[in-house]
């Protein structure tokens, strides 16, 4: 069973993006973030934002990251789950954000493989995980109900093996 993990990690800095633990002062913008018709749409609002990285930009909170581990040693991994503002859409700060996360699980947290699950038909996700070298794993049928509608859509699970990080 996958563990939520205390976003425990320092802060991390890729090409264009900055990783750190949430701050209560981070809340107020998330919630707008997460709430906005874009990212709703893929996105249900979280009960809190405390096992989040918010995603800075220029020292402008644009979003979240978080990450899950599993620790059994049999299966050992970390999953990967991300949300930006819409206006910042399209920049290659999803990519950046994910590359950075996914850098730190490998290098400092000893993951060997890495899960990323967006819905099936958000292109977008896809091709930026794609980026940084996630590839498709296989289809989730009716894994996560849409919370504006109540339908399950499917989802897509991806993975990287620490040897395919770009």
């Amino acid at each position: 069973m996958e563990q939520k993990q205390p976003a425990a990690a320092p802060e991390l800095r890729g090409d264009k993006v900055t990783l750190r633990p949430v701050t209560a002062d981070d809340t107020a913008v998330l919630e707008r973030i997460v709430r906005e018709p874009e990212v709703a749409a893929w996105w249900s609002p979280p009960d809190d934002f405390d096992d989040m990285l918010a995603v800075l930009l220029d020292g402008e909170v644009v979003g979240a990251i978080q990450y899950t581990e599993e620790n059994e040693p049999e299966y050992r991994h970390a999953g990967i789950d991300i949300f930006l503002t819409a206006r910042h859409h399209g920049r290659g700060l999803g990519t950046d954000a994910v590359r950075t996360l996914a850098r730190w699980l490998v290098r400092e947290r000893g993951h060997h493989r890495l899960t990323i699950d967006p819905a099936a038909d958000n292109t977008v996700a896809i091709r930026s995980y794609a980026k940084v070298g996630f590839r498709p794993v296989g289809v989730l049928r009716k894994y996560w109900r849409d919370h504006r509608t109540g339908v399950w859509r499917d989802g897509l699970l991806m993975d990287l093996l620490a040897e395919e990080l770009t």
